[in-house]
């Protein structure tokens, strides 16, 4: 800790939670593991790559649009961003939000505190008139009481991680959100937009199998955490575009039958040769539907910008 950044846990990854969540995954068909087990930090690194391969089009297209519209945001004393990772996109916010020498209270809130640390250090040393406030925590749990004074806070969701919700959880999220914020509150939300189902599918399987790396590593995940016999070469990384649901899905299929056996959960778990499971979902929004759902949730929609193509939005909305 220093006088100018500090890292709070409030929860922290834990084998006792991902059992229950493979638990669960186990009795759902496909089985499904939640994609926040990516994100140990070897998965931090790997999506911080992803974030820069030349198919992964979301990263640099929501940046040029923060790029063009930064300056607009409304003035704010405390900056919140959920799932914030190594919150390298964040930079151009907190250029603006400081300009002047404007004071701000940054709070990064993720599941790993490797990036939260890394991200607290660099910031500081870089912005000299910024106080971070690192969060360990899931977005999925409650996320009050949040730092900063009612009215003058920004939630930024970006890089459109809203995407990894389904609908229900999805309305449970900003469900969630309404009730951590306060009239006045500023959520500002970056979502990827429906496309060429092909271009979607390139961006989830680059040609130097980076994001493939990514998605086997929640095989580590579940070998060390719950003491399994597993490996990730036994299993092939899949992206597929489901047209009906407009959203990709990450898959691995096992490269053969196996019995894996979950100490951890003092269970045995039978895999049949070409057997999936589904490690992630990504909806791809359409602008009208954002609002819809915003408004629902209790946030008045400001304005929506998108870059010239169309590829990726980002939404202002208040808390009403």
């Amino acid at each position: 800790m220093s006088a100018r950044w500090t890292i709070q846990e409030r929860t922290t990854p834990n084998p006792t939670k991902l059992a229950e969540d493979v638990r669960q995954g186990l009795s759902q068909s496909p089985v499904s593991i939640p994609p926040k087990w990516f994100y140990d930090e070897k998965g931090s690194q790997l999506f911080d790559e992803i974030t820069e391969l030349a198919e992964y089009y979301p990263t640099r297209t929501e940046q040029a649009i923060l790029e063009q519209h930064a300056d607009e945001l409304p003035a704010v004393d405390t900056l919140v961003e959920l799932g914030a990772g190594y919150s390298r996109k964040t930079r151009l916010l907190l250029e603006s939000l400081t300009r002047g020498g404007r004071a701000l209270h940054f709070v990064p809130l993720d599941v790993s505190a490797e990036p939260l640390l890394d991200a607290a250090l660099r910031i500081t040393a870089d912005f000299p008139t910024v106080t971070v406030t690192g969060v360990v925590a899931d977005f999925d749990d409650e996320l009050a009481p949040l730092p900063g004074t009612p009215g003058t806070r920004m939630v930024a969701f970006l890089g459109s991680t809203i995407g990894n919700l389904t609908p229900a959880p999805r309305r449970a999220f900003l469900q969630r959100l309404h009730r951590a914020t306060d009239p006045g509150d500023w959520f500002l939300l970056g979502a990827d937009l429906v496309k060429d189902p092909e271009r979607l599918v390139r961006a989830y399987d680059d040609a130097r199998g980076v994001t493939a790396a990514f998605n086997k590593n929640v095989i580590e995940v579940l070998a060390r955490e719950l003491d399994a016999n597993l490996t990730a070469d036994d299993f092939d990384h899949v992206a597929r575009y489901d047209t009906e649901l407009e959203r990709i899905e990450m898959r691995l299929r096992a490269r053969r039958a196996m019995t894996v056996n979950l100490k951890g959960l003092d269970l045995a778990w039978h895999l049949a040769e070409g057997e999936e499971i589904l490690t992630e979902t990504s909806a791809k929004f359409r602008v009208e539907g954002l609002r819809s759902e915003l408004g629902d949730a209790g946030f008045e929609v400001v304005t929506t910008w998108t870059d010239p193509a169309g590829d990726f939005s980002l939404t202002l909305s208040k808390r009403l």
